[in-house]
């Protein structure tokens, strides 16, 4: 007999249909004592919080989260919103004792996600914020090969996270679908949009970002803005590159851009150590490239079979895909919400929390600060992360 987990989702946006999705599969796929239940959307524009929550089977609609939180018979805030509206919604939920989950980034600076992280750890609360890539089952096998020990000593981290959406100068910013392009809403462009994930991994993967080295680049300053209907300045970055130093000695390499013609998801990572690499391309997830050049505790691989191995990643020993299909059979985007959902859920019924949480989420908003500030200092700047 399982248990309602009854939701209450803000925003309908991209990700409020990303998440909406996994609440209604995960029951289905993970065998939990949890069942998710729709219990409201909300959304400041009611006839299209109306039309979402009749396509998606959510129960009632609300135009004010302060609403939705006071509701009794709201177990789950998902915030799902824009970046400005994370702190006093993810701080009025953590006073009602309400589990909390996160679109990232955490919130827009740190000062903000320390508070965030204060008042759910004040209450006690389940917390999550949707690095949902940790859950690609490719990703989680790479975590599994480090901790193994089979890459070894790091050395290098590299990563890309190119996408071509704005090269056009008559894309205007702000209102509902381009608020990323306003920094007010969104508190900064690609390092807290794409850089945010890369960065998440980044330290899932190798540890800590000790240091940074950053320069970013809005390449179209002037936009027309949706809301006021007058061309304004773009205060967001388009691009940025910064190089890293981690806490165990490895160096790193970021590069996030908007503006990389023909590249719409591009997300990649290379980690090379002492005794292996992998590779990972999310517009290629299903498999892992692996390069073994000496087994954990064994001697090195013999000269004529060592070599790139490229790894399906589909079958039942791999990652989360017990769950899944058949070998072979690949899973998408989709289900990486599914499986972080099944984890936080998993989470509740052990009480160990799932990761990332908001601490851990505070730790990749200092890098991101770290890389704006040093953008304009033009000067390394450290971190402070504590993992």
């Amino acid at each position: 007999m399982t248990k309602p987990l009854n939701v209450g989702m803000i925003g309908y946006g991209f990700m409020g249909r990303a998440h909406s999705n996994a609440y209604l599969k995960v029951s289905r796929f993970f065998p939990l004592a949890h069942q998710p239940v729709l219990k409201a959307i909300c959304a400041r524009n009611k006839e299209k919080a109306d039309a979402f929550a009749q396509n998606w089977g959510y129960e009632s609609v609300e135009t004010d989260w302060r609403k939705l939180i006071e509701r009794s018979d709201i177990d789950l805030i998902d915030i799902g919103s824009p970046n400005n509206t994370h702190l006093e919604i993810a701080l009025a939920a953590a006073k009602a004792g309400k589990m909390i989950l996160c679109e990232k980034p955490l919130a827009m600076t740190v000062a903000e996600a320390e508070q965030m992280t204060e008042a759910v750890e004040k209450a006690g609360i389940p917390n999550m914020v949707w690095f949902n890539y940790r859950r690609v089952p490719a990703i989680s096998l790479a975590k599994s090969f480090v901790d193994e020990g089979r890459i070894g000593r790091a050395f290098h981290y590299r990563a890309c996270y190119l996408q071509d959406w704005t090269i056009a100068e008559d894309v205007p910013q702000g209102g509902a679908a381009l608020w990323r392009l306003d920094v007010d809403v969104a508190g900064s462009g690609v390092t807290g949009d794409l850089l945010a994930h890369s960065i998440d991994t980044a330290m899932w993967l190798n540890g800590a970002i000790a240091e940074v080295s950053a320069a970013t680049e809005t390449f179209v300053k002037e936009r027309l803005h949706q809301e006021t209907g007058k061309m304004q300045p773009v205060g967001i970055d388009d691009a940025c590159m910064f190089l890293a130093k981690f806490a165990n000695g490895s160096i790193g390499t970021f590069e996030s851009t908007r503006y990389a013609r023909g590249r719409k998801n591009f997300n990649t990572f290379e980690l090379n150590g002492a005794d292996g690499s992998v590779h990972f391309n999310l517009e290629d997830p299903q498999y892992l490239d692996y390069f073994e050049y000496r087994a954990p505790g064994g001697p090195k691989v013999p000269g004529h079979t060592t070599g790139w191995r490229r790894i399906h990643v589909t079958n039942a020993e791999h990652p989360y895909m017990d769950k899944w299909w058949v070998p072979g059979c690949t899973v998408g985007y989709e289900h990486t919400f599914i499986n972080a959902l099944a984890d936080f859920i998993a989470g509740i019924e052990t009480g160990k929390p799932t990761q990332p949480d908001f601490r851990n989420a505070l730790q990749t908003q200092r890098v991101c600060d770290a890389v704006l500030k040093s953008a304009k200092t033009r000067q390394w700047e450290k971190t402070g992360v504590t993992l």
